[in-house]
């Protein structure tokens, strides 16, 4: 959701007021909330009911919100969709991603899933499936999930330090969606560190009890944790014959995407790893 203080901070006499609102207006419609209606929206952005009204009706005839069948509410259009897609396909990390995450799930039989973070969610960019799992199988580009209870998530949380966790989640509790997701900051941090000092991370029933992830962190030119990535199991509890091969072809993927975008340690284990395979 956008936030009006953020954009208020900006220079104002570079802002269109026009645009700003109409934005504000896209921003608030989330994954929780797929439907508002106009006095909802001038009510929540503290706008005139008239402007609202104009600024929906502006955006409708651009597709980018659409009525409802009651013809009293909003939601969003497929104008908002088309910038999603043309957005993700544009990121070099999807382009780069996209061959990877297909020869993980290839290698190891289970859903491969690439994600980065937007704030306190990540956003899944590229995904190859190989199961009927339900949960598995709703997940598609595009979807957004808590980072905080997500083991992808996780791993791209692990770059931020305490301080960084304490200002992105402010209260004093996280949401819960299992036993094993984590309750506060603190334990959030601690599961980060965890996987930043080891580089992968198995997590089972952090978000579903039924399912299991593993995933690593994927680093760019100048070290900084861009990405995750990983394979999903329909399963609570991963086989201890399969967990070691998971984590090397992981590992593998992720520290070859991250070679891809220049991450120096990663292209000299390339590099190590070309030389003994040709030895």
């Amino acid at each position: 959701m956008i936030d009006k203080h953020l954009i208020d901070a900006q220079e104002p006499r570079y802002i269109v007021p026009a645009l700003e609102r109409g934005l504000m207006i896209l921003g608030q419609f989330s994954r929780e909330r797929r439907v508002c209606s106009a006095p909802e929206l001038a009510q929540g952005l503290q706008l005139p009911r008239s402007s609202v009204f104009r600024l929906l009706n502006t955006l409708e005839s651009m597709g980018f919100v659409e009525k409802t069948e009651s013809g009293r509410e909003y939601r969003l259009g497929l104008g908002v969709l088309r910038l999603g897609f043309e957005y993700l396909a544009s990121l070099d990390l999807t382009e780069l991603g996209n061959p990877l995450v297909n020869r993980l799930c290839q290698q190891t039989g289970h859903a491969a899933n690439l994600v980065v973070r937007d704030g306190s969610h990540i956003v899944y960019i590229s995904k190859a499936s190989a199961s009927n799992n339900p949960f598995i199988s709703s997940v598609s580009i595009g979807t957004r999930l808590p980072a905080h209870a997500t083991v992808l998530g996780q791993v791209v949380l692990s770059e931020l330090n305490f301080e960084q966790l304490n200002h992105l989640y402010p209260g004093t509790e996280l949401k819960s969606f299992t036993k094993h997701t984590p309750r506060n900051v603190q334990a959030l941090y601690d599961a980060t560190q965890c996987i930043r000092s080891q580089s992968y991370v198995v997590g089972e029933g952090v978000y579903e009890a039924h399912i299991s992830t593993v995933a690593a962190p994927v680093f760019n030119h100048s070290g900084q944790i861009v990405a995750a990535m990983g394979v999903t199991l329909g399963t609570p509890a991963i086989d201890d014959s399969q967990r070691m091969l998971l984590i090397d072809r992981v590992c593998e993927c992720a520290n070859e995407l991250s070679a891809l975008l220049d991450y120096a340690p990663a292209i000299q284990r390339r590099k190590l790893v070309t030389q003994w395979a040709m030895q």
